[in-house]
Parts: C-alpha cells; structure tokens; sequence
C-alpha cells in the first residue's frame, strides 16, 4: 500500500484545514487507516483511526470533538477535518496504514506516507 498525505498549511488560532491521504495499491480499501503527527522535538503521536468500512473511529482525547476522520473507499482516500485549530496543533501529519484493528501506537502500522506539515499561528 502507497500512501500520500496533503493539505496541510498554515492557518490561524482557531481556524481549520482539511488533510487528505490518498491510498494505492492491492486491497487498500480493506486497511485500517490511521492520521499521527509529531511536533518539532517531540514523538510521534496517534492523532485519529478508522476501520476499513468506516463504521469505526477512534480520536485521541486532544483531538476529541474538534477533529473528524473520514474515508471514502470509493475514492481510496482517507480525510482528516481539523477545527478550532490550536497553535499546539502545530506538527507533521502522517498517514498510515495497517491490516486489521483500530490500534494507537505507531509500531502498529505497516505502510507510512510522508507527511504534510500543519503549522498554526496564535
């Protein structure tokens, strides 16, 4: 599976962006996708998931009500719509992807695109 993220920029406190993660490749429909990001310094950390189907979501909890994962199978893209953007939203979002499960940890996913940077001013 070939993964590639886009949309990223810079907006303002409080603003919004919309990432999205077109996915290639042999039965990428049925992959789990999940969206991570890391901060300058920092580790990468698990941002949003979404079962094959999209019946399931997962968020993490500072993301939680602000945040909203998507995929259109149709389309084999992944989304990610960020509002009330924060300036500690502020990383590079990756997309990735594993074989079955909603998991968190970045060790759980095989397949990794690179990723989009989202920068937001206060």
């Amino acid at each position: 599976v070939q993964l590639q993220a886009s949309g990223g920029g810079l907006v303002q406190d409080g603003g919004f962006l919309r990432l999205s993660c077109a996915a290639s490749g042999r039965a990428s429909a049925m992959y789990t996708l999940g969206w991570f990001r890391q901060a300058p310094g920092k580790e990468r950390e698990f941002v949003a998931g979404i079962n094959w189907s999209g019946g399931n979501t997962y968020y993490a909890d500072s993301v939680k009500g602000r945040f909203t994962i998507s995929r259109d199978n149709a389309k084999n893209t992944m989304y990610l719509q960020m509002d009330s953007l924060q300036p500690e939203d502020t990383a590079v979002y990756y997309c990735a992807a594993r074989g079955y499960g909603l998991r968190s940890r970045p060790n759980d996913y095989d397949y990794w695109g690179q990723g989009t940077l989202v920068t937001v001013s206060s």
